[in-house]
């Protein structure tokens, strides 16, 4: 495959593109781990943060509002550097950036998804009690349906937020696009100059969140999303 680019585009141009689309798939691989980790922990944190306890819902609300305060570049620089520092172990990039991305994407996806659950019409709660339903079976039945009905197109569209956010993993030596392109951008070798290779890596990122954004907002607009459907109440 590397000869077919070189016959194609030549040295080092062939390489290079060669190079950047076969570390692409570390970006994909690090985003699809980051949602489906972030995604179930997520879970974990929108169950306690609607759920009857009031301890539960201050704890889950102190974890949301932790993590979101932090930036993930911080997150990125804890878990990669300052951890292994710290307690003079060798943490691998993989695992740090998979660590950090996760509570990145679990604080941001359950916010999400609690206001698609706050955005289903309180009737509907109420229509389940006088039917004799409990708590469980409301939630279960009735009010979960409608909320991932209304949480799917958002959830689709934070996924670019991901895709981005693996950017800053460069900085603890995870090799992925953006960790390669800077490479080559910094390699003394004509025809790697800033101005190819950069827009070269923003058109294989566009590559990647253009088509996931396109398809959240038809989602949005042939579902509804908490914003459209929930107003003020998706924002309690």
């Amino acid at each position: 495959m590397k000869d077919l680019f070189v016959d194609l585009l030549g040295k080092p141009f062939g390489i290079v593109v060669f190079q950047l689309l076969e570390a692409a798939q570390f970006t994909v691989y690090l985003s699809l781990i980051a949602f489906v980790g972030g995604g179930a922990l997520g879970l974990m944190v929108t169950a306690g943060r609607v759920s009857p306890p009031r301890v539960a819902r201050s704890v889950c609300a102190a974890y949301i509002w932790l993590f979101q305060s932090v930036p993930l570049l911080m997150l990125l620089f804890l878990f990669g550097l300052g951890v292994p520092r710290l307690f003079a172990v060798t943490v691998d990039p993989w695992h740090a950036a998979t660590v950090a991305l996760t509570l990145y994407a679990s604080a941001y996806l359950s916010e999400v998804w609690r206001g698609a659950i706050m955005a289903v019409p309180q009737g509907q709660v109420e229509g389940g009690k006088a039917l004799g339903l409990h708590l469980g079976q409301i939630m279960l039945l009735i009010v979960l349906p409608q909320a991932f009905r209304l949480a799917i197109a958002p959830t689709i569209g934070f996924m670019v937020q991901i895709i981005k956010g693996t950017s800053l993993a460069y900085i603890i030596g995870f090799h992925d696009l953006m960790a390669i392109g800077r490479r080559w951008a910094n390699a003394p070798v004509p025809g790697t100059q800033p101005f190819l290779i950069y827009p070269l890596m923003a058109m294989i990122y566009f590559a990647l969140c253009f088509p996931l954004s396109v398809w959240s907002r038809r989602l949005e607009k042939r579902l509804g999303s908490p914003k459209t459907k929930g107003g003020a109440s998706a924002a309690a």
